[in-house]
């Protein structure tokens, strides 16, 4: 019971220094002017449309685990995947970190191997950046219609041949999962031959078998995923709606998209490189410096609620 304690104490000490580091860089002060500009009802609705972000994002974890699990519950797996979230945003890294809290909450709750846990967890980032890659792929083309960058001949060609590839990088690693073909596993291997490597070679086999024996699953969590990325990209919208930025349908899915872009830096929570972003994406279509700036104060907000709700929620994930 003690050493429980202690390492209790340990978890949220640690959670409660990443939060106290996160806000003492973030303009609190700028963000409560912007948001001070808003009616409430324009907040609901942008907490709305971050919680159902959420139940979709939960939901495609929930299908890849109750495939096999049935007795698996729903709402517990919300509070660990804004955990996962709290825990990714405030370290380094491109949005990525907090999954070993899931794989270490379906261990403990529910008696999962590590390798079957972790085999779910590859299943739902494959999911997730499937879903992104195709929004990628719409928001570069987005930046090419807009005319943020200039593109001709063979360099127009060339981006092309490599968004195909780029949007087809998740959906071949799903195809060859489902036809028995371990692409992670027959690299690793080549390179190296560990302890490690033979667990991610038993994960990655689990996430094929499946692929092969839960398609149906599969599809409808594709679809979730899908529907929250749509999600994220209706928030733009209406954040710069909200504050009297107008823009057309390619330039605000440019905008949306050099933000998305800024969130791959890594650096925590994409600090400096989503303004720079925004400043830059929204400044080549006229919108001055300090709109953009709003953006991202809206943004930042957001993501500080979510993220600082994920960091103590996390404490309960050990």
């Amino acid at each position: 019971m003690n050493k429980n304690w202690i390492r209790s104490l340990l978890v949220y000490s640690l959670l409660a220094a990443l939060l106290y580091f996160a806000l003492r860089n973030a303009p609190l002060t700028e963000i409560w002017q912007t948001l001070k500009r808003l009616q409430l009802w324009q907040l609901l609705i942008l907490l709305s449309i971050n919680a159902i972000i959420y139940l979709l994002i939960t939901l495609r974890w929930w299908l890849v685990v109750r495939a096999e699990y049935k007795n698996i519950a729903y709402l517990p797996l919300l509070t660990t995947r804004i955990s996962v979230f709290g825990v990714s945003y405030f370290t380094l890294g491109p949005q990525v970190g907090g999954e070993p809290l899931q794989v270490l909450y379906l261990q403990r709750k529910y008696g999962m191997s590590y390798t079957h846990a972790t085999s779910t967890v590859i299943m739902d980032k494959l999911l997730e950046f499937l879903a992104n890659f195709v929004l990628l792929v719409v928001g570069l083309t987005a930046i090419l219609e807009a005319g943020i960058l200039s593109a001709s001949g063979n360099n127009l060609s060339v981006g092309l041949v490599a968004l195909v590839i780029l949007l087809a990088m998740p959906l071949i690693h799903i195809v060859l999962l489902y036809r028995g073909v371990y692409p992670i596993s027959a690299i690793l291997k080549k390179i190296f031959n560990n302890k490690f490597v033979r667990f991610v070679s038993a994960s990655e086999r689990m996430a094929g078998r499946f692929c092969q024996r839960h398609l149906s699953s599969l599809i409808a969590a594709t679809l979730v995923s899908i529907c929250a990325a749509i999600g994220m990209v209706m928030e733009f919208f209406l954040i710069t709606s909200f504050l009297e930025i107008n823009l057309s349908f390619w330039q605000t899915i440019a905008a949306w998209t050099a933000g998305w872009l800024a969130f791959l830096v890594p650096l925590p929570g994409g600090l400096g490189a989503l303004e720079a972003s925004q400043v830059f994406a929204l400044g080549a279509f006229g919108i001055s410096a300090a709109s953009a700036i709003s953006v991202t104060l809206l943004i930042r907000a957001r993501d500080l609620l979510i993220g600082g709700l994920g960091l103590l929620l996390a404490g309960r994930v050990k």
